[in-house]
């Protein structure tokens, strides 16, 4: 993120350069995004803005654009936070600690009373050696997700929000077990007065209130206790967002769903009926992100080749099908079209000190007048610098020495394809990759052989986003010959989720003996073969 998109943010914008250069992650909030609190390199918490009951967290009601720090909240790690609409806050730490503090008139801090919380307030009741690893805030309650895939919700009750199978407001933390019991979920998420969670075998459960068909389970009726999304049975989803009324899932083979309230398009369905069950939306796109806020009915989505569209309601217009912006990230889209302009997550700055040299110094890749080496590839020369090359990496720190006769040559012939080592060096100058799915495996593979870890990870995640029931035997099998554990695991979790379809692929049938065996192991570990 830039300096540049922290200004689009109202609020941010009274900020100096020199303010703006420090945070690291931020959120905004507010019923007019009037409230800011955000998080500096050195772990320090500042907040800003209206606080309107007490929201900020400041131990007090005074209302400053002057960033204050909230003490008991700094050296702690935020790793997530989640606001409400009136508004109360909560977060959860690095060591699985939960902190709530704002509007309380509903019981949703959590912390046995509805009286107003100032300042950050550990919440203990019925936690105890639980650790918290991510929080999500409806309008009047709040939900809390475990290491281990637990469910704790509290706070206003009115329509079942809370999954307790009453209506009755929830003052602490209180465990969801009906009709889960004991799977385990690895992210929720909640609408104004309703609930959704994602369990780790892409399942989805919904409850609260149902109106608008939120829950997506074919009604109109609230829900006590969670339910299964049926219409979902067929694939596994990956992500779950929350609008105001609307729900989006996301899943692992890059489709996009959608039901709820439409009355701006926010399910991007070409019109403004309502759906109470999912339905997809049709994209020739494969997404990789979605994106929604209980604040507003605007949605957005990312691809797989980072375009980034947005429908729903945006500044005031109905946008009833997808449009493409020129946005790079869903949340330059929150900041600039929602309203209110808020964050849909905590967002992370990857503001990096001295962006022009970065600029100049990625313009520089393949500039024949500058360059004073030449690797060819495939008949075609790419054009770089031997200190630039020298400085990003170990191989051509050992390559560009006096006693290498690569040092003295001016053009310099490589067994690779050009778009895969043109793809390496450009990473060097730009720290981006941009190739297709197919090809970063050949990346991956030139990353490996190189040791270059941080390209190694773009490269996998580049991969996992491309990936199919098709080509997922085939991916399995280049994570096992590159050593990419994580890429593994990641492509084996997807076979397993779809193992009749991937066993009768090509690419399965094709699949080294040794790795076969391994695999069928691996599955029957899981379960895979249980009656």
């Amino acid at each position: 993120m830039s300096l540049d998109f922290v200004d689009k943010w109202p609020i941010c914008s009274v900020l100096d350069p020199e303010t703006l250069a420090t945070i690291k992650k931020i959120c905004v909030f507010g019923s007019s995004g009037n409230e800011a609190i955000y998080i500096t390199k050195n772990d320090d918490v500042y907040a800003m803005g209206s606080n309107c009951s007490s929201c900020l967290g400041l131990g007090d009601a005074h209302s400053s654009f002057e960033p204050r720090k909230i003490e008991p909240l700094c050296k702690k790690q935020i790793k997530s936070l989640a606001y409400g609409s009136g508004p109360h806050v909560v977060a959860c730490i690095a060591n699985g600690d939960m902190y709530s503090w704002g509007h309380n008139g509903y019981c949703q801090l959590g912390n046995g009373n509805s009286n107003q919380g100032m300042a950050p307030n550990l919440i203990t009741t019925n936690l105890q050696s639980k650790k918290i690893v991510q929080v999500a805030c409806g309008s009047h309650h709040s939900l809390g997700l475990t290491e281990e895939g637990e469910i704790f919700a509290w706070g206003q009750n009115n329509c079942g929000q809370i999954g307790s199978g009453t209506t009755t407001n929830q003052p602490t933390p209180r465990k969801v077990t009906a009709i889960i019991g004991t799977r385990k979920a690895t992210s929720v998420a909640c609408g104004q007065t309703s609930s959704m969670a994602l369990m780790d075998n892409g399942e989805v459960y919904g409850w609260g209130y149902n109106g608008n068909g939120q829950l997506g389970l074919g009604s109109n009726v609230n829900q006590p206790n969670p339910c299964k999304v049926q219409a979902l049975s067929n694939v596994i989803v990956t992500q779950i967002v929350c609008g105001y009324a609307h729900t989006l899932a996301l899943t692992d083979e890059g489709w996009l769903f959608s039901w709820g309230a439409n009355s701006y398009g926010q399910l991007g369905t070409g019109n403004k009926a309502n759906l109470v069950s999912p339905n997809r939306i049709n994209s020739e796109e494969r997404f990789v992100e979605i994106a929604a806020s209980h604040y507003s009915h605007i949605s957005a989505g990312l691809t797989q080749t980072g375009k980034v569209f947005m429908w729903g309601q945006c500044r005031g217009q109905s946008i009833t099908s997808p449009m493409l912006s020129r946005f790079s990230t869903t949340d330059d889209i929150f900041a600039t079209f929602a309203c209110p302009q808020v964050t849909w997550r905590l967002y992370s700055v990857d503001e990096v000190p001295g962006r022009d040299i970065i600029t100049d110094i990625s313009k520089s890749f393949d500039d024949a007048s500058t360059s004073d080496v030449k690797f060819v590839a495939e008949g075609r020369e790419i054009c770089v610098h031997k200190s630039i090359l020298k400085i990003r990496c170990d191989h051509f720190r050992s390559m560009f020495q006096a006693h290498w006769d690569e040092d003295k040559k001016d053009v310099i012939e490589v067994n690779y394809p050009y778009t895969v080592y043109k793809a390496f060096l450009s990473f060097l100058y730009t720290d981006m990759v941009n190739l297709c799915p197919e090809e970063a495996i050949g990346l991956l593979e030139l990353a490996n052989s190189y040791c270059e870890t941080s390209l190694k990870k773009e490269c996998e995640q580049i991969i996992k986003q491309g990936i199919t029931v098709e080509n997922a035997a085939m991916l399995y099998a280049a994570a096992i010959k590159f050593d990419a554990r994580e890429l593994e695991e990641f492509c084996f979790r997807f076979a397993l989720n779809h193992l009749t379809a991937v066993t009768q692929t090509e690419a399965f049938s094709q699949l080294d003996e040794s790795i076969l065996k391994g695999f069928i192991m691996k599955a029957a570990q899981a379960g895979a073969f249980k009656y």
